[in-house]
């Protein structure tokens, strides 16, 4: 199973703070986004390479970033992958990097986990690990996040009987429930081509639930719910909550 971390956008509603360092590099109780991602991840058997997608400005700065991950950590086979993106005017949108990362390394007919760098866990994505190779199918992680008004801001999901996703409505103005679909996705090695398929039809290459909005009436798609504690930072107040809420899984 590959792992691709999505990791090139360029966090605008954090400036100035994301001007010279990328949002999945900010520190939340004491250390970067990027690990308690990674952290989180490195629990699942058989992970054969983790890419790191980014753009031109910050590809240097993963680079140092996993070189000092390895020599502190088990080690890990990192790629930092540059998109050649310098700004949001030429950014490839996120389904648009895990096009070029898929075609670029030739892992069309590979397992592949997407999962966005600055997703914060508090808990093992090992049970994540087990369900997609025990389906085989799509599978999305899946988050209450308890609240209409906070459910506006994502899609929001419906999950039939047998744990598969019945509804995908991205960023409603009237969310039907507060289950959400987080940026945390695997898509078996039959999927995968799926992707080049989907952008070639002129579909959003941005907003990767998008595609498993387009995925999910085309062939089932299997929820998970994440375990513990989530957080999506997305403006320097909920930076500052997400510091205060993780400070208590610190190591």
């Amino acid at each position: 199973m590959n792992i691709l971390i999505l990791a090139a956008g360029y966090a605008t509603r954090l400036y100035p703070l994301t001007l010279t360092k990328a949002k999945p590099l900010l520190t939340v109780a004491g250390k970067p986004m990027m690990e308690w991602v990674i952290d989180n991840l490195a629990p699942i058997p058989g992970i054969s390479k983790v890419f790191v997608v980014t753009n031109n400005k910050f590809a240097a700065d993963f680079q140092t970033w996993a070189d000092g991950y390895n020599a502190s950590h088990a080690k890990l086979p990192f790629t930092i992958v540059n998109d050649g993106s310098t700004s949001d005017a030429d950014k490839l949108g996120a389904i648009g990097d895990l096009n070029f990362v898929v075609q670029k390394f030739g892992i069309e007919n590979e397992d592949l986990l997407v999962v966005a760098g600055d997703n914060l866990f508090s808990e093992s994505l090992e049970g994540y690990g087990a369900i997609a190779r025990e389906k085989n199918t799509p599978v999305l992680g899946v988050y209450d996040v308890k609240s209409l008004d906070e459910a506006k801001k994502y899609g929001v999901v419906a999950v039939d009987g047998n744990g598969m996703i019945s509804q995908f409505v991205e960023k409603p103005a009237q969310p039907p429930s507060t289950l959400i679909g987080i940026a945390l996705y695997y898509y078996p090695k039959h999927i995968v081509p799926l992707i080049r398929q989907y952008l070639a039809a002129g579909n959003n290459p941005d907003q990767p639930g998008r595609f498993v909005q387009w995925l999910y009436p085309r062939t089932p798609v299997h929820a998970w719910s994440v375990p513990g504690t989530w957080f999506d930072v997305g403006s320097k107040e909920n930076l500052a909550e997400a510091n205060r809420v993780f400070a208590k899984f610190a190591e």
